[in-house]
């Protein structure tokens, strides 16, 4: 019987953290999600207990040529597949660069690693039926899972789970692909297991949103044909009161204990008058699994809702944990940096150096001065950047002691050269702050705060210029007149707004700040001080999954930013950046 004496607290990874994949390898768990138009690229963390977890690293490699350049909003990598085959990790997941059209237009990769720090492997295309690919490791045999999509007019957008073996050395294929089943709902996210002579297929069932599902297949032969369970293993679609929903997306791991684990995507709605919204995005939750007399899963509480608390083994770090460890279950320190522009990762124990014969972890590819907010940390890749890594020829984190200074580049709305770090909003009430210094002197430079969804969904609070007051907009700031102020705007898919314009001092650091308070936010700004208000309060909860027309699938971000349209010249220094996140 396995003692259970700690307790995890969903989620384990708050937060814009989608499509959990977990893997033990020894007495750690691993666990990747996806990172869509953000990097760094496929985010890892590690855990020893499945309560309190770290982050380890992340695929480097993943995003072919080091650029996701041009992928639409909630494009790029989708659903990672972690796994190890006893020598090495594996990573598989697509590269999607259509939304919203018949064409996923997307190709399929492999990465492996000895180490999930890394080095990882360059990709390597391998079949692309469709998204959410999966590997399956079998006395070493190597084969793909995926999802199949048929963009014919009148075809089955999700017509099918398929598979196809690869060759291990190679990665091509080896004989035909085959269709393990088709369903009349929407069926995702195969990831396969064998136990006691079955192959167990999950599946996410019901689409990413309120609907979301797991369920269950099995077979005797791996290519089928395949059963299903007659009732789901996890939903929340039945119950709109329940603080966990969405939950789906899962996979199954076995402690060393024996006992058996889930891992599934979940999200923590706000209500609204339009229904239920989630600005923090899909989160990573934990539950503990049985399996009935019949041999199929179900939920150990007896449920097939998520649970909140889950009671978990001793972890071999417990004692540590007990003596004071910072890192409370499902509740990683919200203020702490976890950037890694570059190849960055945390300090490996000895037992992994034992494992893999390697050393500590990859240093950044340019230099991180700790007092900038940029070194890594142990809560997250908490600063992302879009579509590209962070790199020397628009961020300059030496030349200025404690600073960050970004080069303007391309405007917010841009799919290509934003200069723009972010990190996640893990809870609905938080505060954001820095301190800005720059001298715009045409309105197309701009530098400041934003809380960020995506390129279609942002508010905005820019240090900026603007003509004298009570002239109209003629952009002829050339004639060296002019005002410099803060705009706060605000961007809903095809309409950006003016809020609001304060005159400001130019010529000292200005503090900017944003509150949020569970579905509003309330930008500021310090004068002599005193915080005073930048403009009416907005409705954060519009930076969701949940708004709007057009598919969404990442989550909120705290924001600085520098833009210029005409030459890229223009540079803005950061300071004292900080992210409070505080749990209802």
């Amino acid at each position: 019987m396995t003692y259970f004496s700690g307790e995890l607290v969903n989620p384990v990874i708050r937060g814009f953290a989608p499509d959990p994949s977990l893997v033990r390898v020894g007495d750690w768990y691993y666990l990747a999600t996806s990172s869509f138009e953000w990097f760094p690229t496929i985010p890892i963390h590690r855990s020893r207990d499945l309560a309190r977890w770290e982050y380890a690293g992340h695929v480097d490699t993943a995003a072919p040529g080091g650029s996701l350049a041009g992928v639409p909003d909630s494009g790029g990598l989708w659903a990672p597949s972690l796994s190890w085959d006893g020598a090495r990790f594996w990573v598989t997941y697509a590269v999607v660069r259509s939304i919203g059209t018949p064409y996923f237009d997307l190709d399929t990769y492999v990465c492996t690693a000895p180490d999930v720090a890394g080095p990882w492997t360059a990709p390597r295309r391998v079949p692309s039926h469709g998204f959410d690919p999966a590997l399956f490791h079998e006395e070493g045999l190597l084969w793909l899972l995926n999802l199949q999509n048929d963009h014919r007019p009148g075809g089955l957008r999700f017509c099918g789970t398929v598979a196809t073996e690869l060759n291990p050395a190679t990665l091509s294929p080896v004989g035909a692909t085959h269709l393990l089943l088709q369903h009349d709902r929407l069926i995702e996210g195969p990831k396969l297991l064998k136990r006691d002579g079955w192959y167990v297929l999950l599946l996410a069932e019901g689409g990413t949103g309120f609907e979301h599902g797991v369920r269950v297949a099995r077979a005797r032969t791996l290519t089928g044909p395949y059963e299903f369970d007659v009732r789901p293993l996890l939903t929340s679609r039945h119950d709109p009161s329940w603080p966990l929903q969405k939950a789906g997306h899962a996979e199954l791991v076995r402690t060393p204990e024996g006992e058996w684990f889930l891992s599934h995507l979940t999200a923590r709605p706000l209500p609204t008058a339009d229904g239920p919204r989630c600005p923090l995005g899909r989160e990573t939750a934990i539950q503990a699994v049985t399996w009935d007399e019949d041999g199929w899963p179900r939920l150990r509480h007896g449920d097939r809702r998520p649970a909140v608390r889950v009671a978990v083994p001793r972890g071999a770090d417990r004692e540590r944990a007990d003596n004071g460890d910072p890192l409370a279950p499902g509740c990683p320190a919200p203020s702490e940096s976890a950037v890694v522009p570059g190849r960055a990762g945390p300090s490996r124990h000895d037992q992994d150096r034992e494992r893999t014969g390697s050393e500590d972890a990859v240093e950044p590819d340019w230099p991180v001065p700790a007092d900038c907010g940029l070194a890594p940390g142990r809560s997250g890749p908490s600063w992302y950047t879009l579509r590209s890594a962070a790199d020397p020829s628009w961020i300059d984190v030496t030349s200025r002691t404690g600073w960050i200074r970004l080069r303007g580049r391309h405007g917010p709305d841009s799919l290509w050269a934003q200069s723009l770090l972010a990190q996640r909003i893990t809870e609905h009430r938080a505060e954001a702050r820095v301190t800005v210094e720059a001298e715009p002197s045409m309105f197309t430079q701009a530098a400041g705060l934003l809380l960020w969804y995506n390129t279609a969904a942002y508010f905005a609070l820019d240090l900026t210029w603007a003509e004298a007051a009570g002239e109209e907009q003629c952009g002829q700031q050339w004639r060296g007149t002019g005002r410099t102020v803060l705009a706060l705007t605000a961007r809903d898919e095809d309409e950006t707004r003016l809020v609001a314009v304060v005159d400001v001092d130019a010529s000292t650091p200005v503090t900017l700040g944003v509150t949020v308070e569970r579905g509003e936010a309330r930008f500021w700004y310090a004068d002599d001080g005193t915080a005073r208000p930048a403009g009416p309060p907005l409705d954060f909860t519009l930076l969701s999954d949940d708004h709007g027309s057009r598919l969404r699938f990442t989550g909120a971000m705290a924001a600085i930013h520098a833009v210029d349209l005409v030459d890229a010249s223009f540079t803005a220094d950061f300071a004292g950046f900080r992210l409070d996140c505080t749990p209802d």
